[in-house]
């Protein structure tokens, strides 16, 4: 088959949405007279708006070509981590944001602050840093793969084009400039993934109802899995499972939206505890209807290619390139550089936030005065941009397999994060040195279960807030004694 690259009107496209959403994002920031306008948003950002952000943050370009492509390969059961998704986000909105919004929180580690002390607060940010850096610089890579084959560039090139565009809207626009700009590009990767599944249906032999009549379609419908088939060791083997989902997917949602800077952040420019539970549940709502979106993708090529040789994350940009027309090829590009760029700003504002009110302005004195804050906090978002476009450039060489460790390093840090912070809500003796010694330990087995594959992905959190937990009970317990 030919490769379709993109046309002159393709690149005309593309250049004109980044261009655009480069202005809005700086219009839309305002003007920033303190830190807190610069992180928190000048003005209260409407829920609606926050809520479309947190999905759009959540959605990188991984999602964009993996979903699709874990569909062709196996089935819907992926859907069932989405209802855990949702499960956990109400669970954020009814535990975590109460306590958030009683005090002036301007990062979600101050509540840790409050509760434990200082050093639990730093120890928890500085976690933060490593694995949204490492997370997201990967990402940021994996970005510039189907972009290199789509718009035939090299990879330096791509991550420079995408990390460049985030800077600058982020570096001028702030949090209200990122979330607002978050919203279009939601819109547009949606957009991109609808065109598609148009295009897919008209292509398909026998139409739409071929994939509910031909019989290996539809067991690639199904979306409930009990897992127990195989016996109890192969139940905690399987990653998709509908107890894994409701409960793995439950205990991830919590740590990434209810101690995560990246989603907290988003949740505090609302200003109000209500709008701020209607924004995160809404996401949780949104994600499924996305998820299933992207699936459905999948399952259409699956119907239109049959069974293909090459590596199922690359279906989709071969699907692009090679079969979308020109014109709508350029959207659904865009609608690339639209799931990579709401991540990546995000991490940037998160990622500096969390550096400038969490560490510097603590422990070094001269930071205390408003302007200082916000000169300080412009030049890390620029330090962040590059650190993160120079992680991405280490995974140049790198193979699918490296990519994979990398992005598990999250999975293993959110246990013992949210088990701090649940640890912090519910055992009122805890101190920061349980805290601290709880938080280690999960971070410790997590790594232990990781490398020796004990059980499916999905279970690391729960594994991690569990030990935590356990550790920081048992130590205050002793010391009460």
């Amino acid at each position: 088959m030919q490769n379709n690259l993109p046309s002159f009107l393709d690149y005309t496209i593309i250049i004109i949405y980044l261009l655009s959403i480069t202005i809005i994002g700086v219009l839309s920031g305002g003007k920033q007279r303190s830190v807190k306008d610069y992180f928190l948003g000048a003005e209260i950002v409407p829920w609606w708006a926050v809520c479309f952000a947190i999905v759009a943050a959540e959605t990188s370009t991984l999602t964009f070509i993996s979903i699709p492509g874990l569909a062709y390969l196996t089935n819907l059961n992926f859907l069932q981590l989405t209802f855990g998704y949702l499960l956990g986000r109400v669970l954020v909105a009814l535990i975590f944001l109460p306590a958030y919004f009683k005090g002036e929180l301007s990062t979600a580690y101050a509540f840790l602050e409050g509760r434990f002390g200082h050093k639990t607060r730093s120890f928890a940010s500085i976690v933060f840093m490593f694995t949204r850096t490492a997370a997201d610089g990967v990402r940021l890579f994996a970005t510039a793969i189907p972009l290199k084959l789509m718009l035939n560039i090299d990879y330096p090139l791509a991550i420079l084009i995408i990390g460049t565009v985030a800077l600058i809207y982020t570096f001028f626009g702030g949090v209200r400039g990122i979330i607002w700009v978050d919203v279009i590009q939601f819109m547009i990767y949606i957009g991109g993934a609808a065109i598609s599944i148009i295009i897919l249906i008209d292509l398909i032999p026998g139409d739409f109802k071929y994939v509910f009549s031909n019989e290996t379609l539809v067991k690639k419908l199904s979306i409930i899995n009990s897992g127990w088939q195989n016996g109890f060791s192969g139940f905690f083997s399987q990653s998709y499972t509908l107890l894994a989902g409701l409960i793995g997917g439950a205990f991830l949602s919590m740590a990434s939206h209810g101690t995560d800077q990246l989603i907290v952040q988003r949740l505090l420019a609302t200003k109000q505890l209500k709008s701020a539970q209607k924004a995160i549940i809404g996401s949780g709502i949104i994600i499924i209807l996305q998820f299933a979106i992207f699936l459905f993708v999948g399952i259409l090529l699956y119907a239109y290619y049959g069974q293909l040789t090459m590596k199922s994350d690359e279906i989709f940009p071969y699907f692009i390139i090679n079969v979308i027309p020109n014109g709508l090829k350029g959207l659904i590009i865009a609608g690339l550089f639209a799931a990579a760029l709401s991540t990546l700003a995000g991490s940037i504002s998160s990622l500096s936030s969390a550096t400038v009110l969490d560490i510097l302005v603590p422990y070094f004195q001269k930071f205390k005065e408003e302007k200082k804050k916000l000169f300080a906090s412009r030049v890390v978002t620029f330090f962040w941009a590059v650190l993160l476009i120079l992680v991405a450039f280490l995974f140049l060489e790198s193979s699918k397999a490296v990519v994979e460790i990398a992005l598990s390093i999250a999975s293993f840090t959110y246990g013992g994060l949210l088990g701090t912070f649940l640890l912090g809500i519910i055992n009122k003796r805890a101190k920061q040195e349980d805290a601290l010694a709880g938080f280690t330990a999960g971070i410790f087995l997590m790594i232990t279960v990781i490398v020796l594959k004990l059980t499916a992905w999905t279970w690391y959190t729960l594994i991690g807030v569990l030990t935590t937990i356990t550790i920081g009970s048992l130590l205050a317990s002793l010391e009460r004694k």
